[in-house]
């Protein structure tokens, strides 16, 4: 056997063996767990329906309520057609503020082509886990090419972009290891964290000097330490200190991972994110990570950063390991669309000059625009479920496609509407949008 093989034999037989006693052992846990609670005889019927779980009768009594107060339900609507800043539903256009199409990509002619082509050349799927099956050129590209916009060593790319962050934070930390977030972070890190086992802490929404002041409290408590923010919040618009970030990790000698999903393609002249936004290196932050389904138009996520992480997570995280690779056509639409991105620098200025419009009209009109910085997402602040969700209809029936936020996913006092401007959204569409809500309000 080559030497080669046998280090990839050994690897495996290590992670092999770590994954699996992990998996035992939560296995006699939620047996003995099962076991203290009840025996056979007296389990409930309601613990074998789905129709019995307790938040499955919210979701029921919610619609009912809504039924009751005359208003559709905005959530699933079917749409036809590519949605960028205008959408077709039943046959009817309206304008949209409802995608992630933010540079108006999805659909372009030249990813079109080069996503059939990737199907005639790779068929449309990698058919197994990259581990197993080997790589695409097309895969390792399109990792190339992201390391390269962060100026990073490399690259791995995951099939979902939630499991990404699942699976790098389950992989990377464990129990005496400490993750600290902001506490407006995405599910994708709170449910990464509660895999790994690593004690979690929040600090109130970018508010950095609370972050320094618990490390400096119980940094030693841990070996490990976690810091993760978003580069762009994807529920108010607003960013964090980049720089301030950054020295706070270095004094406390922790990670630093920071979730791009919203801001590659938004943030910086050229779109390359957070880091071009502040102008310091790609090489300051451990961990990067973003999704392939916003300004990429396709469909994954990626971890960029140093060679020790991408090569250990290639083996060891279990949402890669474990899951099959992206599928080709998949990478050559997020490649193309990483191109034009950088060939097209223009278009993030529109996208950033229609946020900004949006963002200023807003204000003028007294309308609560919370801490949004204007540079793609905008919410419109309403203070109760029931108002924004009947705004939304309102705005519906006008021919104006924007979805509320509600309780439980922001605080009730919180509830909004969330606004995604395109770079493809004219001057003319804003301003009616806008003193339609005005007017409305």
């Amino acid at each position: 056997m080559s030497k080669t093989k046998l280090e990839l034999n050994s690897k495996n037989q290590l992670i092999a063996r770590f994954l699996g006693k992990k998996i035992d052992n939560n296995k006699k846990s939620s047996h003995a767990s099962t076991s203290r609670m009840m025996s056979k005889s007296n389990v409930p019927e309601s613990f074998t329906r789905f129709d019995s779980y307790p938040d499955y009768e919210k979701i029921m009594m919610s619609k009912a309520a809504a039924d009751r107060f005359g208003i559709q339900n905005p959530f699933f609507i079917q749409h036809d057609g590519i949605a960028g800043a205008l959408t077709n539903i039943a046959g009817r256009e309206y304008i949209n503020f409802s995608s992630y199409n933010y540079l108006d990509l999805n659909g372009h002619p030249a990813i079109c082509s080069k996503t059939k082509n990737a199907i005639d050349c790779y068929g449309t799927s990698a058919s197994a886990s990259r581990i197993v099956s080997g790589e695409r050129l097309i895969q390792r590209e399109l990792e190339e090419e992201l390391a390269k916009i962060y100026g990073v060593e490399d690259c791995i790319v995951f099939v979902s972009g939630h499991a990404t962050n699942v699976s790098t934070i389950g992989c990377l930390f464990g129990p005496k290891d400490l993750v600290i977030h902001d506490n407006l972070i995405h599910n994708s890190v709170l449910e990464g964290i509660k895999l790994s086992g690593a004690s979690r802490r929040s600090f109130p929404h970018n508010n950095l000097k609370a972050l320094d002041t618990q490390l400096s409290e119980s940094r030693e408590k841990f070996e490990r330490v976690l810091i993760v923010v978003e580069g762009y919040y994807s529920m108010d618009g607003d960013i964090p200190d980049l720089p301030m970030l950054i020295d706070i990790k270095r004094r406390h000698k922790c990670f630093l991972m920071v979730d791009e999903a919203h801001a590659l393609g938004v943030l910086g002249n050229a779109g390359k994110g957070i880091h071009e936004y502040y102008g310091v290196s790609g090489t300051d932050v451990d961990i990067w990570m973003g999704t392939l389904s916003k300004t990429l138009s396709s469909c994954g996520g990626y971890i960029a950063g140093n060679h020790a992480l991408v090569e250990y997570l290639k083996y060891a995280a279990p949402g890669f390991v474990y899951s099959v690779g992206i599928s080709p056509p998949l990478a050559a639409a997020a490649l193309e669309s990483l191109k034009i991105l950088l060939r097209e620098p223009e278009r993030v200025k529109r996208l950033q000059e229609n946020s900004t419009l949006f963002l200023k009209l807003a204000k003028e009109h007294g309308l609560n625009t919370g801490t949004s910085e204007g540079f793609s997402i905008v919410p419109i602040i309403i203070g109760s479920s029931l108002k924004a969700a009947k705004l939304s209809a309102k705005l519906f029936e006008q021919g104006i496609n924007v979805q509320p936020i509600i309780y439980p996913a922001v605080e009730e006092k919180a509830a909004r509407l969330r606004f995604f401007l395109s770079s493809a959204h004219t001057e003319e569409q804003i301003k009616k949008v806008v003193e339609t809500i005005a007017k409305i309000v």
